[in-house]
C-alpha cells in the first residue's frame, strides 16, 4: 500500500475535484473532506489558495511529463513534424493511462472554464520547455502565416490533450477504450493532418484587420 503524505493527498484530491467542476466550484473544506483530513485549515496551511493549489498539481505532474518527452526526442531524434508531434501525443496519452490520475481532465477543464491565467503563472522550468517545443513545431511549418500558425498548434495541442482527457475519464470510469497503439496512429494522422493543411486564400482574408494577439494563444504542457 502506498503510503502518501498530506500535501499530496490534498494535491490529488484537488485535481479529481477540479477536473470535475473547475476550480470556482470546489471549496477547501470539499477538497479537505476528499482528502480524508480532519484538520478544517490544513488546505490553507499548505497552500493559501485555490489558485496555489493548482500551480501545485502542476508541479506534481509537470516534472514526468516533460521528462518523458525529453526522453521520447531522445529516443525518436525527430526530425519531421510527424516525429515530433508523436512525442507530445505520446506523453499526454501515458498520462492517462496512470492509475488514479484525473491530470488531463483537470487542465480540459481549464481550458474550457476560461482560466488559461493559471497556464501563464507556471513555473519558468514547465514554460521555457514548452516555448521551446512550440518553436520547434512552428519552424517546421514555415508554409503558414502568423498568426495562424500559432493559433493551428495551439488547438492540436489542445486536441492532443482533450483526447487525452477523454481517454482517462473512460478509463477511470471502467470503460472500453482503443488499444493505445491505435489510439496514439489515428490520433496522429489527424493532427499531422490538420497542423500542415494549406492555408486557403479565404482563410487569409480573415487575417485583416484582427488582432493577432486575439488568435494567437499559448500553447500549454
Amino acid at each position: 500500500m502506498v503510503t502518501r503524505s498530506t500535501k499530496e493527498q490534498i494535491v490529488l484530491a484537488a485535481e479529481r475535484l477540479f477536473a470535475l467542476h473547475g476550480i470556482e466550484g470546489v471549496s477547501m473544506r470539499q477538497i479537505r473532506v476528499a482528502a480524508g483530513n480532519g484538520n478544517n485549515s490544513v488546505v490553507q496551511y499548505h497552500f493559501g489558495s485555490k489558485d496555489q493549489l493548482a500551480q501545485a498539481i502542476f508541479e506534481y505532474r509537470l516534472p514526468r511529463l516533460h521528462e518523458r518527452r525529453t526522453l521520447l526526442v531522445a529516443e525518436l531524434r525527430p526530425k519531421d513534424l510527424r516525429s515530433w508531434v508523436e512525442c507530445q501525443l505520446r506523453t499526454v496519452l501515458e498520462q492517462s493511462e496512470q492509475p488514479g490520475s484525473h491530470y488531463l481532465n483537470f487542465v480540459a477543464m481549464l481550458w474550457q472554464c476560461g482560466r488559461r491565467d493559471v497556464f501563464e503563472s507556471m513555473p519558468e522550468e514547465f514554460r521555457s520547455s514548452v516555448t521551446a517545443f512550440d518553436q520547434q513545431l512552428k519552424a517546421l511549418l514555415p508554409h503558414i502565416a502568423e498568426p495562424l500558425r500559432t493559433h493551428r498548434i495551439t488547438h492540436a495541442m489542445t486536441s492532443i490533450v482533450h483526447a487525452g482527457a477523454d481517454r482517462e475519464r473512460a478509463r477511470s470510469g471502467g470503460q472500453a477504450v482503443l488499444p493505445f497503439a491505435v489510439e496514439v496512429m489515428s490520433l496522429l494522422d489527424g493532427m499531422v493532418g490538420f497542423l500542415e493543411a494549406p492555408v486557403s486564400e479565404a482563410a487569409l482574408a480573415t487575417l485583416d484587420g484582427t488582432d493577432p494577439a486575439g488568435v494567437a494563444w499559448r500553447t500549454f504542457l
